[in-house]
């Protein structure tokens, strides 16, 4: 196996910068469950051993501390409550009591509710966050307003109110994007020029179609997405947008906006097919993900998850432009020994790929 030349860091800024890099980096992300059990598998006493052993460029992400008012047990500082719910083979935490439920306009709620602001956070604990790790890549800031606001008022209704109290979701994602402004623009201040990219993210599609109507997405969404992607931008930071599911018909607005990365490419949503999605968007975006975790890392075969990782080398990094990862988190369900599959082909074809002059 040839020797790496680049630091993990080093080789993410390769590709987003579409220069050549030593082999494509690979990320990783996974439940507690999935990884425990890869870590058992590996015999792995750290994450950082882990991630040595698969040859994994994990970027290191960064925030602040929190210092505001008491929290009560199993609640966050927009004062939802969560439950742990079990499946087989883990647990998430659902959030079971939604705080702006019960208002019907945007009087009530600035009556009777407070927003969290920066001044809850400790901001100087973040250089110390990256000390000893300036290797590797850098996740700092960004947003994810939408989903906070469905637990603030419930899923069910967060969707009504997009067509029956349009005034509350506008007040409501100006107060959350604001701070997720504020935050942002704070952490960038306290390592400036370290920041590799920010995560600035929003659920929009399922399996089929998107979520919300595109001319929803246009109003609610993409104008205060664009004010956190200019920020990062103005910084010299990358703008990485996840965002779930069959999300075709939306691609071209996201562009429009400044996205740099999109991820996680869930390719058996329709539309998502990748040949289709590299030779329409590969000149305009970096692609990250692609490995399936619905059927072949969960339930395919080792085989097949070779084949699939070879195939998302060969189609997504085509010229360039592709860092592997799973789309979405790894489940507990998923054998171990795909997991490993899957970083082990992306790292022997990693290499070959960019040699062979596709890159």
């Amino acid at each position: 196996m040839p020797k790496e030349t680049m630091t993990p860091r080093e080789r993410w800024e390769a590709v987003l910068k579409r220069q050549k890099p030593d082999r494509l980096p690979m990320d990783y992300w996974a439940t507690a469950e999935a990884n425990e059990k890869l870590m058992k598998y590996l015999n792995c006493s750290s994450q950082e051993e882990l991630y040595k052993k698969l040859h994994i460029d994990k970027p290191v992400a960064v925030g602040p501390a929190y210092i505001g008012p008491k929290l009560e047990k199993d609640t966050d500082m927009y004062g939802c409550r969560y439950r742990n719910v079990e499946y087989s083979g883990g647990v998430y935490a659902e959030c079971v009591y939604h705080p702006l439920a019960q208002y019907e306009t945007v009087e009530e709620i600035e009556k009777n509710y407070v927003w969290p602001t920066v001044d809850w956070f400790d901001y100087s604990v973040i250089p110390s966050q990256i000390k000893g790790k300036e290797e590797y890549p850098v996740q700092g800031g960004g947003s994810e307003p939408f989903l906070i606001y469905k637990n603030l008022r419930g899923q069910e209704q967060a969707f009504i109110d997009l067509i029956l109290y349009p005034d509350i979701v506008e007040y409501c994602l100006d107060k959350l994007f604001d701070f997720c402004y504020e935050n942002t623009l704070r952490i960038y201040e306290q390592i400036p020029g370290k920041i590799t990219f920010s995560y600035i993210a929003e659920d929009m599609g399922a399996e089929i179609d998107l979520m919300y109507s595109p001319d929803q997405i246009r109003r609610f969404l993409l104008p205060r997405m664009k004010r956190m992607i200019d920020l990062a931008h103005e910084a010299g930071v990358y703008a990485f947008h996840h965002n779930d599911g069959a999300i075709r018909k939306i691609v071209p607005d996201l562009i429009d906006i400044g996205i740099d990365i999109l991820n996680p490419v869930q390719w058996r949503c329709n539309g998502m097919d990748r040949e289709g999605l590299k030779r329409d968007f590969g000149d305009k975006l970096i692609f990250h993900g692609g490995v399936d975790n619905q059927y072949t890392l969960a339930f395919g075969s080792v085989e097949e998850v070779k084949n699939e990782v070879i195939d998302n080398i060969r189609i997504l990094g085509a010229g360039g432009g592709y860092i592997i990862a799973p789309c979405h988190n790894i489940q507990s369900v998923s054998p171990p020994e795909n997991i490993v599959a899957m970083y082990e082909t992306g790292y022997e074809y990693g290499w070959t790929f960019v040699d062979s002059g596709a890159f």
